[in-house]
């Protein structure tokens, strides 16, 4: 293939110092399908200043031309191509593009079912989390399941490498060795490569460097060899810029290409290994991704004696403490290898692992899962905190115990007693005792029936406890949740508090005792009957007397005495004997009527404060088990 670079690169040496090597450098290589070319066919470069008749117009008919490439005129921008054009002095020179066997079936990347699992719960996690988290959280996780969706569709025949490095590293170079011929420009100018290129070794990966913005004028073949063809088929090899250069826009596309690569090969010096800007930015920040990972180790061939294998030992260490994985012992991890492109010791390694990585046809996979990881460990504080979290039966009991004394349950089931204690005394007194307390209580009917709540400040206190309740349940809901959760668990407890005050008033009076004296238990007929025997023995032993002192009567002190004194004493004997047979109902009355309260005021905060907690609590609960089918286990 013609080896080319970017069009801001023209030469402006002399064009006769270049014309039999670009002769032979055009004669030899061909255009892949990105350009336009088509298996076999040959195709004559029209002279300069005709773009529309050069071989990209030729090869138009092919179903896998590229418009952007037949656009710009893919063969006239390349300096190779231009120094041919230029040398020929007009004369059509002639471009054969050389291919070895059929073209691979361009299907999509299969990800197996734990990752599709993964993927599914990260999306409906996602999804549920929407309404609780801020869209800045939960943009890494959007973006790696949109990338993940976008790799789906594309070919899974094709595995992008991208070769990434410091200036000076030698990335080009190995490039260069890699591809068989000179595509990327290298030399002491720096930065060398300002642009991305693309080069594949098979026809399809058309769609897959689109997604990576690299135009058709940057992307191209190898130099056509059927063992290297056969051993690196699907093989989609990305040249980056200086991931440190001093050109701005050089770094960003490092950064956005290497998000969109399937695996990456990190070409480092013996000058530059250890430099902090790689392992701070790039390596430590990419550890979960060493099985889709090489490191180079460049330039050996300047180390002497045994000084690469002491300067490979301390990349290794470096790399252990970046937290990256090594694949050594056949484990899973990132290959770490020295090498030199300038001398092509270690080439031949690099390639036969390259081969057997692409072979494999799973780094999209590989990447697309330790992407997942990336998100899952970076959204973990989010969704998980090592504590125990829910609202326990003894806060919900506290809650309502609260709220119960918030509305007086207890002096109100004390009063319900006191009230039915006085309506028994009403009842089985005296009647010149209860014509006495009539006498006292102004002659108002009594009822029975005791204030719920009385007076304002006992009003403003009860209001009190009850947002002293609320806060006390909601801190205790809240304990143990990450921050989002916590503060939406607050927030619910908030909005079921208001008007919760008022609602507990409105119970309470409907919850009170109806109007009229309390029930009265079966015996208190008899009760009645006995005190107004006693009564008639009181009065018939007064009229008794009263006709014997009249003269009316014979006199006889000792039996209307002995009426009058029965009476007098069975009277208040009668009162007491009822007081004491009245405690236990009275009792029951008034622990009856607490209950009720309670229940009306725990039913209002069940269904204001506690039944919203709940369903937070349980919402988190739901997005904690996506988060454990996310990474992979069960989030505690």
């Amino acid at each position: 293939m013609t080896a080319v670079t970017d069009e801001d690169h023209t030469d402006h040496t002399d064009h006769t110092d270049h014309t039999d090597h670009s002769a032979h450098a055009a004669g030899r290589v061909g255009r892949g399908p990105e350009d336009g070319g088509r298996g076999g066919a040959q195709a004559k470069d029209a002279p300069e200043g005709a773009p529309g008749k050069t071989a990209s117009r030729a090869a138009a008919g092919d179903a896998g031309a590229d418009p952007v490439a037949e656009a710009a005129g893919a063969w006239d921008d390349g300096l190779i191509a231009r120094r041919v054009n230029e040398g020929a002095g007009g004369e059509q020179a002639a471009v054969v593009e050389i291919r070895t066997g059929a073209a691979p079936a361009a299907g999509p990347p299969v990800y197996d079912g734990p990752l599709r699992s993964r993927l599914d719960a990260l999306r409906e996690l996602v999804g549920l989390s929407r309404t609780r988290l801020d869209n800045r959280t939960l943009a890494e996780a959007g973006q790696v399941l949109d990338e993940a969706a976008a790799r789906r569709k594309l070919s899974g025949q094709h595995t992008v490498v991208a070769l990434a490095g410091a200036t000076g590293s030698g990335k080009s170079q190995l490039f260069n060795a890699l591809a068989g011929v000179p595509i990327s420009e290298t030399g002491v100018r720096r930065p060398t490569t300002a642009a991305p290129i693309a080069c594949s070794w098979s026809d399809g990966a058309a769609s897959l460097i689109d997604r990576l913005g690299i135009p058709g004028r940057l992307r191209r073949r190898p130099v056509q060899n059927a063992e290297a063809e056969a051993q690196l088929r699907g093989l989609v090899l990305i040249d980056l810029p200086d991931h440190d250069s001093a050109a701005v826009q050089h770094r960003e596309q490092v950064d956005r290409i290497l998000k969109l690569v399937d695996a990456v090969v990190w070409v480092v010096d013996p000058e530059k290994y250890a430099d902090a800007m790689l392992h701070e930015r790039y390596l430590r920040p990419l550890a979960g991704h060493a099985e889709v990972m090489f490191v180079v180790l460049n330039q050996v061939d300047r180390l002497p004696g045994e000084a690469a294998e002491l300067v490979l030992d301390d990349l290794r260490r470096l790399l252990d403490e970046d937290g990256i994985a090594l694949g050594e012992y056949g484990e899973p991890g990132a290959t770490v290898l020295a090498m030199s492109a300038l001398t092509g010791d270690g080439v031949g390694e690099l390639r036969e692992l390259l081969g057997q990585f692409v072979t494999e046809r799973g780094a999209a996979g590989r990447r697309v899962s330790a992407d997942v990881d990336a998100a899952a460990a970076r959204l973990r504080p989010v969704y998980v905190t090592g504590q125990r979290t829910g609202l326990s039966e003894e806060a919900r009991e506290e809650f309502s115990d609260r709220l119960a004394d918030a509305v007086g349950a207890t002096a109100a089931g004390e009063a319900a007693e006191r009230a039915w204690l006085r309506n028994a005394g009403r009842a089985c007194g005296t009647p010149w005792l209860r014509l006495w307390r009539w006498c006292q209580s102004g002659g108002d009917p009594v009822t029975g029936r005791f204030p719920a709540r009385a007076q304002a400040d006992e009003e403003a206190t009860a209001r009190q406890r009850v947002e002293q309740a609320v806060r006390t349940v909601s801190e205790r809901a809240s304990a143990g949740l990450p921050a989002p959760w916590a503060q939406a668990v607050r927030e619910a407890a908030v909005r079921g508090s208001q008007g919760l005050p008022e609602a507990l008033d409105e119970l309470a009076a409907r919850a009170g005792l109806p109007p009229g004296r309390p029930p009265r238990p079966g015996w208190w007929p008899v009760a009645v009957l006995a005190q107004a025997a006693m009564t008639l023995l009181q009065v018939v032993g007064g009229l008794w007397l009263v006709g014997q002192i009249a003269g009316v009567m014979d006199p006889n002190l000792g039996v209307p005495v002995l009426l009058m004194v029965a009476g007098i004493v069975g009277g208040p004997l009668v009162e007491w004997s009822c007081r004491l047979a009245a405690r236990g109902p009275a009792r029951r009355y008034g622990q009856d009527a607490e209950r009720r309260l309670r229940e009306a005021a725990a039913g209002c905060g069940r269904a204001r404060v506690l039944d919203p907690l709940a369903a937070e609590l349980l919402r988190y609960r739901e997005v904690r088990e996506q988060y454990g089918r996310v990474v992979g286990a069960g989030a505690r």
